[in-house]
């Protein structure tokens, strides 16, 4: 039994290895969470690029618009969470407790201001709430009830709960709770769930004034504790940007990012030891996360428009944008271009 994991651990990090390089001139650049092969049928595959298509489109046209780069970050990511595809609004995971629970941060590079919301359930588009913390409180991080009341009274589109109910999230929700309970019976530990966990969302992006800007949206992990919270909404684990490095999103497993700081520590090997993108993202993401089996990526996007995605995955959907106005989409290796002009 020992050699058949270990060799499934040998194969598996043999399928995940990729060379990060730099990706220049690009203006915003969105992700979608990790993905495997088997979990993407050719027509799955397509549904999801034109999704992240059309919020790359949402957050492209702003900054062609002369738009900050911070809206240009909310406005794709809306797009996403309005998509039952992704793991963040609509298509969050369930708890388990069988609800629907979201968390959301953004960030501006100039002045580093902040704001975030976590365990939310009736805000139909937390990254818009996590802005409205940034602009209107003095505050970073606003939680559970507190953030959705705050919602309301700022005038934010409020949902039922079952609006974010998606069959497929069920579904998943029901296999994962029945794996944990055969573990629990046989007396073995709970593991990370690669197939039912991943899916989050978040975008960089640089405006014409050179100001950047990253947001990050998820429904968390499937059969989540009550009460527990990810990276996604913690400013420097999921999210970071810094207009002298980079702007920074991230999506895994969100304990391992939270305890190695994963987005503030790639903007300090950018700051301090004169890293790239590609040489920053990887350090965390190949060096330091992919020992431990931590399934997860990073997208960097510097003050200079030099992006790099890294990750441990079998895949990333995944996008850009660069200031020609050409879009690219993938999720695995293979790509399409199309011009937005």
């Amino acid at each position: 039994m020992t050699r058949n994991i270990n060799l499934f651990f040998i194969l598996l990090q043999a399928s995940f290895i990729h060379a990060t390089t730099a990706i220049p001139k690009v203006v915003i650049a969105i992700h979608g969470g990790t993905a495997d092969h088997e979990e993407i049928s050719p027509l799955l595959e397509k549904e999801i690029l034109d999704g992240l298509a059309t919020s790359l489109k949402a957050g492209y046209q702003i900054l062609k618009n002369k738009g900050g780069s911070l809206a240009a970050v909310e406005a794709a990511v809306k797009v996403l969470e309005n998509n039952p595809l992704f793991n963040a609004g609509k298509g969050a995971v369930f708890t388990e407790e069988g609800k629907n629970e979201m968390d959301a941060s953004i960030m501006e590079g100039r002045t580093k201001k902040a704001g975030a919301v976590a365990s939310t359930t009736i805000i139909k588009n937390p990254i818009s709430a996590a802005r409205a913390v940034m602009e209107k409180t003095r505050h970073v991080l606003l939680v559970g009830n507190g953030a959705d009341q705050f919602a309301k009274d700022n005038g934010l589109e409020i949902v039922d709960p079952k609006y974010f109910y998606t069959e497929r999230r069920w579904k998943e929700w029901q296999k994962s709770k029945q794996k944990k309970n055969q573990n629990k019976q046989s007396g073995l530990p709970t593991p990370w769930n690669r197939h039912f966990s991943l899916g989050t969302t978040g975008a960089v992006a640089l405006d014409p004034l050179g100001n950047l800007a990253a947001a990050t949206s998820t429904g968390g992990l499937t059969n989540k504790m009550h009460g527990r919270v990810g990276d996604s909404p913690l400013i420097g684990a999921g999210t970071y940007a810094d207009n002298e490095t980079a702007a920074i999103s991230c999506t895994g497993v969100g304990e391992y990012f939270i305890r190695f700081g994963v987005a503030h520590e790639i903007t300090a090997l950018m700051k301090y030891k004169g890293y790239d993108v590609a040489k920053a993202s990887d350090t965390l993401i190949q060096e330091t996360l992919k020992p431990l089996k931590v399934e997860g990526a990073a997208i960097v996007l510097d003050a200079k428009g030099n992006l790099a995605f890294s990750y441990f995955a079998e895949g990333l959907p995944r996008g850009y944008v660069t200031d020609d106005g050409v879009l690219h989409l993938l999720i695995f290796e293979k790509e399409t271009t199309q011009s937005l002009r």
